[in-house]
């Protein structure tokens, strides 16, 4: 996998204001049925309870990306995250394309530890409002 180094600030915005942001989100349930969600500390959706995910770099398969997103967020390794749909996202001069993954992890979750991206994890029954995941299907609907 080729590794590619964070963007400076500057060059960060001016591509989130001319184009959509390739990313991932990673819907991670225990076999309870509660999602593992997290507390923001960045824009977009900053304060705000929102599944874990980000940017896919140059070079990395989506795969790999959500599996990468699951281990840096929140220190669990996921093995074979399968592909649920897309969820787009417009917000200011935010516009994001997401592939959604998910994959069922034990219940009584113990050992999350958290990145400097999200402040606070915790379960809940539901994902979070303005979520959605529109399956492959549906495009364009």
């Amino acid at each position: 996998m080729l590794q590619v180094g964070y963007l400076k600030d500057k060059d960060y915005r001016r591509i989130v204001g001319t184009m959509p942001i390739l990313c991932v989100d990673v819907v991670l349930r225990d076999s309870d049925g509660m999602y593992l969600l997290v507390k923001r500390t960045n824009e977009p959706l900053k304060g705000q309870w929102w599944v874990p995910g980000g940017r896919v770099y140059k070079g990395e398969s989506l795969e790999q990306a959500a599996i990468r997103k699951a281990r840096e967020e929140l220190s669990l390794e996921i093995s074979s995250p399968k592909l649920l749909g897309y969820h787009e996202y417009f917000l200011g001069n935010y516009h994001t394309v997401s592939f959604v993954f998910t994959e069922i992890l034990p219940s009584g979750l113990i050992g999350v530890l958290l990145d400097d991206q999200n402040s606070e994890w915790g379960q809940f029954t539901d994902l979070p409002r303005g979520f959605g995941i529109m399956p492959f299907g549906e495009v364009g609907r």
